[in-house]
């Protein structure tokens, strides 16, 4: 480092990922994909101590519009990861969002698909399309806690074959007729009923007769096919929310209500007065008890000063991202594996001094997936992607076709279509008068599930490579390499000639 009159300069080049290699280390006998363990923390604790939130595996999805919805932030949930819906929407709607997660998949989940017995097959119709539940309890009033009178299943209609004007009362299975439960049953006597008189869902009320949640089997069978699903101590789908620091004393509370397990703050810039002042109003008024994750900053004094200021976990990148033009427009960033070794250097060094383990989150720079095991490798405990989830079903942009291929919609938070200013708020009262991200699309991929278990193959297969079985062994063992641009392509295909690409029709 050259420090001049004007500026410091740091003569060592900014590095990405795509700049790196592993080398293969002796695989044990002991290293096989089944014995790998990708359990990584995700708050800060003590030495000693275990985190308090942990993830099955170290993915998580990017704060943005057009990535972190509800139903991404189930499906990731399900696979081991973890969703911070997005905050630049109305708080009610953010909450309404974190509420649907928590609901999805609860053991007991509270019903938001009721109908009154006077309503119709139209009804039926319309519901379905809307929530597409096809279990509905008939309530007296057709709210999710009236009084029971019946269920209403698939089984119990054809739209195609029925007059859409039947009132439901006369095709539900009535109260008298159903299995049900009383509250206070434990998850596992709801299971055993399901499976004794071979229910799909089992309804639970309470002394009165109304209705208080369903049981599905569906969750069941599905748990056992998910057995590192993200869950609270209640067997709910944990997810996390973005906030920014303009209204979070409004938007946290709210939030916080809803279930949220664990915020972070959404921010172009971490290294802030304002990021300090919102953590300090957080321990405040919540002590240690509320989880939030600060960021983004990219060196070891950035991380220091967020740690000190009692960050959770502090997320790394500025500029990195696939449609990100943060450094294009400002000058401003820093190469994502360049900034990750200088956090996790600063994390270490924290945690050897305080005794406190902050884990850092790498955010944006990835491309391929093995671009996840160099961050993990480079001291990260977990990352964040954007680009990666925007292609998956479950994912909020709309699906295309264009010159026929199937794109979809991916927006980035400092585009016009985004809006979200407060992400890049630098103080006054000025909205975003300039963008920091573009509008494009990415090819569309398909179920996350699929795409992700392919993903953590890879990474398992590397790992054993690397003679590891635990990120913790990966960090301590990992010998890397940087690479030459001719070591880059050798990496690929070369002097070959491709059957798709390069020879002409018809050959």
């Amino acid at each position: 480092m050259l420090s001049l009159y004007m500026a410091t300069i740091i003569s060592e080049p900014s590095r990405t990922f795509s700049e790196y290699l592993l080398l293969p280390n002796l695989t044990g006998k002991d290293c096989i994909p089944d014995n790998i363990s990708l359990k990584t923390p995700l708050v800060k604790n003590k030495r000693g101590e275990n985190s308090a939130l942990t993830l099955s595996i170290p993915l998580s999805s990017a704060i943005m519009q057009s990535v972190s919805n509800h139903t991404l932030a189930i499906a990731l949930a399900r696979c081991g990861g973890l969703s911070f819906v997005y905050q630049s929407q109305p708080i009610a709607d953010q909450a309404e969002m974190v509420r649907k997660v928590k609901n999805f998949k609860a053991g007991f989940v509270a019903s938001n698909s009721n109908l009154k017995p006077e309503s119709n097959l139209l009804d039926v119709k319309e519901l379905l399309g809307r929530t597409g539940h096809s279990t509905m309890p008939i309530t007296q009033d057709g709210s999710a806690n009236g009084k029971l009178l019946g269920v209403l299943t698939s089984r119990d209609y054809r739209l195609k074959d029925m007059d859409l004007g039947t009132p439901v009362s006369q095709i539900m299975t009535p109260f008298e007729s159903l299995v049900y439960a009383e509250e206070g049953i434990s998850l596992r006597e709801a299971n055993d009923l399901i499976w004794e008189h071979k229910l799909n869902s089992l309804p639970v009320i309470d002394r009165s007769r109304k209705l208080r949640y369903l049981v599905f089997r569906q969750d069941y069978d599905e748990h056992r096919e998910n057995p590192d699903e993200s869950i609270d101590a209640e067997k709910r789908l944990m997810v996390g929310a973005g906030v920014n620091t303009r209204d979070y004393r409004e938007r946290i509370p709210v939030l916080l209500e809803a279930g949220a397990d664990i915020l972070c703050i959404d921010s172009s810039d971490g290294f802030s007065d304002w990021q300090r002042d919102l953590l300090a109003w957080v321990r405040d008024e919540y002590g240690e008890e509320i989880r939030i994750g600060a960021g983004n900053v990219v060196d070891g004094e950035g991380f220091r000063f967020l740690a000190e200021c009692g960050a959770d976990f502090v997320k790394v990148g500025v500029g990195g991202g696939s449609i990100c033009i943060t450094r294009e427009q400002k000058g401003i960033g820093r190469g994502q594996a360049s900034a990750v070794i200088d956090v996790a250097r600063a994390r270490d060094e924290y945690f050897e001094s305080t005794g406190e383990y902050v884990p850092i989150c790498s955010d944006g720079g990835i491309v391929l997936d093995y671009h996840i095991l160099l961050a993990l490798a480079m001291g990260a405990d977990f990352v964040m992607m954007g680009r990666y989830f925007s292609r998956f079903d479950e994912s909020p942009g709309k699906i295309l076709r264009i010159q026929g291929n199937y794109v979809q919609e991916y927006w980035a938070e400092g585009s016009e279509r985004a809006r979200n200013w407060q992400r890049y708020y630098v103080g006054g009262e000025e909205a975003l008068t300039f963008e920091e991200g573009v509008d494009i699309y990415v090819p569309y991929a398909g179920k996350l599930k699929d795409n992700v278990n392919l993903t953590l193959s890879k990474i398992k297969s590397a790992m054993c490579n690397c003679g590891v079985t635990s990120i913790a062994d990966l960090q301590s063992k990992a010998r890397l390499t940087v690479v030459s641009s001719t070591t880059i392509r050798e990496g690929g295909a070369h002097d070959v000639i491709s059957k798709e690409k390069d020879l002409p029709p018809g050959t």
